[in-house]
């Protein structure tokens, strides 16, 4: 089994073919989003593969080790995770091929109307022992 990572993104992919954003959709076209996530992984608990899953809120600062005192906090000018990442999931899988099957699946997710989103989803896997550190 590899773990992947899941990412769903604000921006910075190709945009999706329903590409309203979420601050415009109606309380129940959210719930309906929410609760097809929920329902993907509950079906992947039952088979093994699901590991974790969190959607993240838009704040965020980026901080960094800047010697003695206070780091230095900021929000630009460089894009944040807050303005790129919107949530993630970790599967457990036997295949690079079943994770792309399930993040296709992952990516009709409901928005806007109803209709599926079609977002674009990164799949990246996790470094195990074994991978090679490429520089």
């Amino acid at each position: 089994m590899a773990k992947y990572l899941l990412l769903k993104h604000y921006r910075g992919a190709p945009a999706s073919v329903n590409d309203v954003p979420m601050d415009q959709w109606t309380p129940e076209e959210v719930s309906a989003h929410i609760q097809y996530m929920r329902d993907f992984a509950a079906r992947l608990e039952e088979t093994g593969e699901f590991v974790d899953s969190q959607a993240l809120l838009p704040e965020g600062t980026f901080v960094r080790y800047d010697g003695e005192g206070r780091p230095p906090v900021t929000d630009g000018p460089f894009a944040e995770t807050k303005d790129l990442i919107a949530g993630w999931m970790v599967i457990d899988v036997e295949t690079r091929e079943r994770a792309l099957e399930l993040a296709g699946e992952l990516s009709a997710a409901p928005g806007a109307g109803g209709k599926p989103i079609h977002e674009w989803l990164e799949v990246r896997p996790f470094m195990a022992e074994h991978s090679a550190v490429i520089e």
